[in-house]
């Protein structure tokens, strides 16, 4: 038996599979828990959704039931299917960090949840049977800053002697062709500086990749807008800590992680104004919001940035105890288990 099942069904490692990853690594030594589905980084090895089914049939010791903790449509499903049809001792939790109307099959599926955990106040105010808002947290020790920068960068193989990233799915939604277009107009006059785009592309994206590849071909910065496409989980922390900036520019993120995890890095951040960036950035003291669609604001922002060294030192501090005192990922996990205990207590 299980007091805990937490599902992961997507075999992309996704920004959902990573900040599950990140509250696994730290559950696994509160509950008698199991991963059900695809591998995630440092967890335990996983069982398959059956499996999870028939540990979920008797409830564990000194619990009423085992509780499944899922983040997808297809892992509500099958945890509706245990509950629902089977009729096993189970009850759903479901994180959400939408900030906007989900479509009407996930609705349905949200409102049969047993709990909710939003991830922001925004996002509690689309999904029903919200219990706490938790937002997500980092992995203070997993994330750490440098203790030498420049010799961190040296040792990534990247070129120049200093890095600028941006993370996620190449995708317009996700403004890769904004982080582009500011890189345009920052490079030519910081030939000392590399910005990396990591991620990859859909087939659906493939044109809009190709296109981006053009644009940076004809400004003669190929060698130095790179593409090292998904990142291995364990090759991102020395990566991010090697780095001068993290740049996030999406028209739309539900939360966003990777602002976060530079935080935690020891890296400030340069960002639109969407998902949790306003929260991270403190007033501006770990990170900086630039305007939608505006590249030469944000090749702006980041030419004062990279220039002034103290103004990067304070804010490179101020990222990482932020962080710490603030997004960290036990905050998050001690938030997940008051809802848990919630459920527990609520005996039928």
């Amino acid at each position: 038996m299980a007091e805990l099942i937490v599902t992961n069904f997507n075999r992309n490692f996704t920004g959902v599979s990573a900040t599950a990853a990140g509250v696994v690594r730290q559950q696994m030594a509160r509950y008698d828990m199991a991963l059900a589905g695809v591998p995630l980084p440092g967890c335990p090895d996983p069982i398959t959704r059956v499996q999870a089914i028939l540990l979920s049939r008797t409830p564990p010791a000194n619990r009423p039931f085992t509780i499944w903790h899922v983040r997808r449509n297809s892992e509500m499903r099958t945890a509706l299917w245990a509950r629902d049809v089977l009729r096993l001792p189970v009850r759903i939790v479901f994180t959400s960090a939408a900030i906007r109307r989900h479509s009407a099959f996930p609705r349905w599926l949200i409102s049969r949840m047993d709990a909710v955990i939003a991830t922001t106040e925004k996002a509690a105010t689309f999904v029903p049977h919200v219990r706490a808002i938790v937002p997500h947290g980092v992995d203070i020790q997993r994330f750490s800053p440098a203790s030498n920068r420049d010799a961190a960068w040296a040792a990534t193989g990247y070129p120049g002697q200093q890095g600028i990233a941006t993370i996620g799915r190449i995708r317009p939604e996700k403004g890769t062709d904004q982080f582009v277009a500011a890189m345009l107009q920052l490079l030519p006059d910081h030939p000392n500086v590399s910005a990396l785009i990591i991620g990859r592309a859909a087939k659906s994206d493939q044109g809009f990749l190709d296109g981006l590849k053009t644009q940076i071909a004809h400004a003669g910065l190929s060698d130095r807008i790179l593409f090292p496409g998904e990142i291995a989980p364990d090759a991102l922390p020395p990566l991010l800590r090697a780095l001068s900036a993290v740049v996030q520019l999406p028209r739309y993120e539900g939360y966003g992680m990777a602002p976060l995890e530079g935080m935690a890095s020891g890296v400030p951040f340069v960002a639109t104004d969407q998902g949790y960036y306003r929260s991270f950035s403190d007033q501006g003291t770990a990170g900086v919001l630039v305007p939608d669609d505006d590249p030469q604001a944000t090749a702006d922002t980041l030419a004062t940035l990279l220039s002034d060294h103290r103004r990067h030192a304070r804010m490179s501090r101020s990222a990482r105890t932020a962080a710490e005192t603030r997004f960290s990922i036990r905050s998050e996990v001690d938030g997940i288990e008051a809802v848990y205990q919630q459920l527990w207590s609520e005996r039928e």
